[in-house]
């Protein structure tokens, strides 16, 4: 595995924190603005005020509030280097209550043709240029990375479970029905036994490849300009929750597509030309589409729900014998591949150019979103899909090769505000 050591992390101080239901946000690229509203009128101090402020010039707050808040107490730094359990518990689609467990620790940063972390979806280049804009002027990991490994064995979360159930964590808070629970691990021998566990495995960037490359691009900025760069300076590192892909916790969501914008979408021959590659069947709405698609032992299946119609359809044929030849052979039996491929780019026209755009889509994570959109015409046509295994996204990364933007959805999100990291100093 990468390198992972302990860091001093920064946490909301005791002042606060008893209201850290109010203080904690989700990562950037999940706060929509109406929730980004909500966080900043739940307190003055809520963590979005950092990673995604409002003002005109979000970087300079973002690193002015960190400045004042550790200034004021409302942030604390850590004196000794910690590892940081956390957990999150939470009720699934089905209501059976569900605990996610990892850590927070400083993973070190390589570059992917190392083979050490590994992504598995592709990134954008807007995402990135902000967020390196805000590591510039915070000179910290607001937020973490979410990494996967794969240790049968499940050692290291026989250790954890030890330690969380002998102490109280220091944060608690729940945001949307997800309690989300940190401690604090500073015992140079446990942490010692968790690295040994680890050493050998890869990480699989599940959320945050954004933050990730930009947290690359910020190591190279920072080693080219210091004259005495050693590696082990704090910018090599980058804050990580790391989690056994074997945890009963790990659940993946799908994220549906919308289309929209096609200049001569025709119903009636784009469900003709389905015929011709799927089993279709009609369906009389969505309660029966999740069931089918509950159900449903094949693995390429899909809901296409259009005006007054939904349907329900799965691949009649191999994967090989409709794609292009240029699709590598670690994507071809992907369900979000053949999707993209032969139902949105050869039955649709929808071009590679125009998804990496989203000029002809959009997506969403529920269900009812999609038949709202197509019932109100704000979308043509949408797709509701099956959740990605985490078996193939492990598959796929460590292949080398990254699926389609907006493949995976990881549930719950890593919130932000449960623990901070500074790249100044010691760290």
């Amino acid at each position: 595995m990468p390198e992972i050591v302990p860091f001093k992390g920064i946490i909301y101080g005791s002042g606060v924190i008893r209201e850290a239901d109010r203080l904690i946000c989700p990562p950037y690229d999940a706060i929509p603005p109406v929730v980004q509203q909500a966080l900043y009128d739940a307190s003055p101090y809520n963590a979005v005020r950092m990673e995604l402020p409002m003002e005109a010039d979000p970087y300079s707050e973002a690193a002015g509030r960190l400045r004042d808040w550790l200034a004021e107490g409302v942030l604390e730094k850590d004196e000794l280097p910690a590892i940081y359990p956390c957990t999150q518990t939470y009720l699934d689609s089905n209501g059976i209550e569900r605990t996610r467990s990892g850590f927070f620790a400083a993973l070190r940063l390589y570059d992917f043709e190392e083979g050490q972390v590994l992504p598995h979806e592709r990134t954008l280049s807007g995402p990135k240029t902000d967020r390196l804009n805000m590591f510039r002027k915070t000179n910290a990991n607001l937020s973490s990375i979410f990494g996967i490994y794969a240790d049968d064995s499940r050692s290291v979360d026989a250790i954890v479970r030890d330690f969380t159930g002998a102490s109280e964590p220091v944060v608690d808070a729940e945001f949307q029905g997800v309690r989300n629970r940190m401690w604090r691990m500073t015992d140079p021998a446990v942490i010692c036994r968790i690295q040994d566990v680890l050493a050998g495995l890869r990480v699989y960037i599940a959320d945050g490849h954004h933050r990730y490359e930009t947290g690359v691009a910020y190591r190279n900025e920072c080693a080219a300009a210091n004259a005495a760069h050693t590696g082990k300076e704090p910018y090599n590192y980058i804050m990580a929750y790391l989690s056994n892909i074997h945890d009963e916790g790990l659940l993946i969501q799908p994220i549906h597509r919308l289309v929209r914008g096609l200049q001569s979408f025709d119903r009636e021959a784009f469900v003709s030309r389905l015929d011709q590659c799927f089993t279709v069947w009609e369906l009389p709405g969505r309660k029966a589409l999740t069931t089918f698609l509950a159900e449903c032992p094949q693995c390429i299946a899909y809901g296409i729900v259009l005006p007054d119609i939904t349907l329900g359809i799965t691949l009649d044929c191999k994967p090989d014998e409709t794609l292009s030849g240029q699709i590598p052979e670690a994507l071809r039996k992907l369900p979000v591949v053949v999707l993209h491929e032969l139902v949105l780019g050869q039955m649709l026209g929808i071009t590679a150019e125009a998804t990496a755009k989203e000029s002809n889509l959009s997506y969403v994570k529920n269900e009812q979103e999609v038949f709202d959109a197509v019932g109100s015409g704000a979308a043509q046509m949408g797709v509701v899909l099956k959740p990605t295994r985490v078996e193939d996204v492990i598959a796929v990364a460590g292949s080398g090769e990254v699926m389609p933007q907006k493949s995976t959805w990881f549930y719950p999100k890593i919130m932000t505000g449960m623990v901070f990291r500074s790249l100044e100093g010691d760290a």
